[in-house]
């Protein structure tokens, strides 16, 4: 008699439906094609010496090694606040307003732990940073997504270079798509992937409608640091009292420092949300990395008397102009970034061959969006790794990306040398 087949436990509904992400698809690509990699925005260069020094000397002391405070080591929620309240104009409380997270992603999905019922709506503008998205749903929440829109100026040709300020978000459509479900708005500033830096207006107009809806915004600033030319960083949490009572700031040791593997982040707000926050991250985690904390709190101790902040930024324009100088010189229309360090290239005067084209088409993708099979032709023909930004954008936007790649250039002089080099073999593809 045959053995009964054994049935397996079927994986969660919340689970089963994800497909495949665009990290785990490009960067094993670039490994094997040997492409320079401008796709997965992580440094390859290394941190400073001082940052480094301190996590060496924070393991030393034995204790360091064990749990920290859920809220955080003391030390550095001091440094935190040290850091912050001047940028906030107001005293951030150790005690009250600072949580210390396991990254800034742990800080997002912890408030949307702590905020969302089954079937509450978070809003999210797109292009929207990848993990929002399940960090929505896995909280049983709905994501709405609400896209911001490239307004080329007028008389602009083909090859002329657009502002990341250019991209748009219509405060009507925004209001269309709020119902007596919605709870959580999401905003990203500055932007991954655009590189827009709200402006003061944009923010508040966004804030009166999250103040007139009465919904908790989360404000995502981890590349608060890096903004360039004379734009300036705004926190919506400092515009008002009322925005400041309804808003929870998510900020990351990891894009401050160039050390994102180390996963800390922070979040900042009243304490009533911090403390409702509180509340879920200690049943998610219970703690972030604990001898890290007191090196961050080094770094951030170190970083004004050192000037790290406005070296990083000198250092990362130079890195974006370097980039922007190669696609001017192909004459590819790009979105300068005003913050963050992407840059978003339209790739429609990039004509594929027929047959290279059919090529491509045949193979297994997650999606069979346009800027795929750019970004898997750019990675295997020309050997620069790039992102497809429709993964950015729910399914019913999706096309809103098709003539779009995005390019990351928190890279090395000498590796950002080489993806110049080999990008000069698209010249015979530009029409």
């Amino acid at each position: 008699m045959a053995a009964a087949r054994r049935i397996l436990p079927q994986c969660a509904d919340r689970v089963s439906h994800f497909v495949q992400d665009v990290w785990s698809v490009f960067s094993p690509l670039a490994v094997k094609t040997g492409a320079v990699n401008l796709g997965q925005g992580f440094p390859n260069f290394p941190p400073p010496q001082f940052i480094k020094d301190a996590a060496a000397k924070s393991i030393g002391p034995d204790l360091n090694n064990q749990y920290a405070h859920p809220k955080g080591h003391l030390p550095l929620r001091k440094e935190v606040s040290a850091t912050f309240s001047p940028l906030y104009g107001r005293e951030l409380d150790v005690e009250k307003n600072i949580l210390v997270t396991a990254g800034a992603n742990e800080a997002i999905f912890a408030t949307l732990s702590a905020y969302l019922n089954p079937g509450d709506e978070c809003i999210m503008m797109e292009p929207f940073f990848d993990q929002y998205e399940p960090n929505i749903t896995l909280n049983g929440g709905k994501p709405v997504y609400v896209p911001l829109r490239l307004h080329h100026k007028k008389g602009a040709k083909a090859s002329d270079n657009d502002s990341a300020a250019d991209w748009t978000l219509d405060i009507d459509e925004l209001k269309a798509h709020i119902t007596d479900r919605s709870k959580v708005i999401i905003i990203n500033t500055p932007h991954n992937p655009i590189g827009k830096v709200f402006s003061a207006e944009e923010l508040r107009a966004i804030g009166q409608v999250a103040i007139d809806h009465n919904l908790l915004i989360i404000a995502d600033e981890v590349y608060e640091r890096l903004v360039y030319g004379n734009k300036e960083h705004v926190r919506i949490a400092t515009l008002s009292k009322e925005l400041w009572e309804r808003t929870v700031t998510i900020g990351s040791a990891g894009k401050t420092f160039a050390v994102t593997g180390w996963r800390l982040g922070w979040a900042l707000g009243p304490e009533s949300i911090i403390q409702n926050i509180l509340n879920a991250h200690t049943r998610i985690v219970f703690c972030a990395n604990a001898p890290l904390q007191f090196a961050v709190a080094d770094a951030l101790h170190e970083a004004n008397k050192r000037n790290y902040y406005a070296t990083q930024v000198s250092e990362y324009a130079a890195r974006r102009e370097k980039l922007l100088a190669c696609f001017k010189n192909l004459g590819l229309r790009v979105t300068v970034p005003d913050g963050s360090y992407f840059i978003l290239v339209d790739t429609s005067r990039i004509a594929i061959p027929a047959d290279e084209w059919k090529e491509i088409c045949a193979v297994p993708m997650p999606s069979a969006n346009r800027d795929w099979r750019v970004c898997y032709w750019l990675t295997t023909k020309i050997g620069v790794a790039a992102i497809p930004p429709s993964s950015f954008y729910s399914p019913e936007n999706a096309h809103l990306a098709e003539n779009l790649a995005r390019f990351c250039f928190c890279k090395t002089e000498e590796t950002l040398d080489q993806a110049v080099k080999a990008l000069q073999k698209l010249k015979p593809y530009i029409k």
